[in-house]
């Protein structure tokens, strides 16, 4: 596996395998690599002829109430993890590489509509950030494919609806959530939690299957369905920020007529935001 951290040797290996035919798979991360983002790069294997996946932690989007100098950064780790996935480019660029004139005098990609509410609503910003930063790896990258987590379900719908409206030439593959076996979702901040944490975070992934199943059979509201989900999260010591059922594509919230739902949830154990979400087709 290669590792290259400035853009002209990234862009001289991207142009030498175009020149070549070949086809390329990209997986942005942030670091800090669990299964969830190595069934990424399986995905992005599975796909292409070959794999780049960088890692940046991006200051852009992170919050003022977030410690961006306390995310964690397990480099080492994360390249063993990646050369045993048989990875062909790790890029790892410094935010001087990212952000060569500093983040207020960066242009910016703001996607209205699908940013706005849910993570969007509690991290101002956020989006834009991600947004940005995806762009510009796109640019530099130029893959053919790009695989984002489905765990990230706003993100995803942000980055996919970017992409159309600005006609980038990236096909965006979305992956299913990888879980814990008791059906946690898998994510960087899991670490944060003790094994009791854990047991508990479990009411999220639970709440949602439980909303999920009130939807099929109509048995009750939408905003009973939500009333319920909240009272339960709150029963077992997590803080909910949001539980909201929307329409998948506009992630607005549902109304009666919508078949094609997403179940957003947001919720603290502590100091950890959590996040997961369940997908609802209604016949």
């Amino acid at each position: 596996m290669q590792t290259v951290s400035d853009v002209i040797h990234l862009r001289s290996q991207i142009r030498h395998w175009k020149q070549q035919g070949l086809t390329i798979a990209f997986v942005p991360t942030m670091g800090n690599l669990h299964l969830g983002h190595f069934s990424l790069v399986e995905k992005a294997k599975s796909l292409a002829d070959k794999v780049v996946v960088s890692i940046f932690v991006n200051p852009m989007q992170f919050g003022q109430n977030e410690d961006l100098d306390k995310y964690p950064r397990t480099l080492e780790q994360d390249k063993k993890g990646l050369i045993d996935l048989e990875t062909d480019l790790l890029f790892t660029p410094t935010v001087d590489v990212i952000y060569p004139h500093g983040l207020a005098e960066q242009s910016y990609v703001d996607v209205p509509g699908v940013s706005e509410g849910h993570c969007g609503g509690d991290r101002p910003g956020h989006f834009r950030g991600v947004a940005t930063v995806v762009t510009k790896l796109f640019n530099l990258v130029q893959p053919d494919f790009a695989c984002f987590g489905e765990k990230d379900f706003q993100q995803l719908q942000v980055i996919t609806t970017m992409v159309n409206d600005l006609s980038i030439p990236v096909e965006i593959v979305p992956v299913a959530t990888k879980r814990e076996q008791s059906g946690l979702a898998m994510s960087s901040r899991n670490g944060y939690l003790s094994e009791t944490q854990k047991q508990t975070a479990q009411a999220i992934y639970a709440s949602l299957q439980q909303a999920a199943q009130s939807l099929k059979q109509q048995s009750l509201t939408i905003e009973s369905i939500t009333e319920q989900a909240l009272e339960q999260l709150e029963s077992t010591g997590l803080i909910p920020e949001y539980f909201n059922i929307c329409n998948k594509r506009t992630l607005k919230l549902a109304c009666d007529d919508d078949k094609s739902l997403v179940i957003l949830a947001a919720a603290k154990l502590g100091s950890v935001r959590l996040i997961d979400n369940l997908q609802v087709e209604l016949g």
